[in-house]
């Protein structure tokens, strides 16, 4: 499965770097993530992870195979 994560904000390459499993875009006011993610323990763990360094997530979505 892959999915996009919007997070608030233009998020720095130092956190962008704690999230190496994900391909990152960053856009106006948001920056994208999107890549695989294996299982619903991996989806959990990847949210912690935004939550633990402070990043609010405003959008998750899964996208198309």
């Amino acid at each position: 499965m892959r999915y996009e994560f919007r997070v608030a904000g233009i998020v720095s390459d130092t956190l962008v770097s704690a999230f190496s499993e994900l391909d990152s875009v960053p856009t106006a006011e948001q920056t994208l993530f999107f890549g695989p993610v294996i299982d619903d323990a991996h989806l959990h763990g990847l949210l912690s992870r935004f939550q633990a360094l402070g990043l609010r997530v405003i959008e998750l979505r899964r996208l198309p195979a």
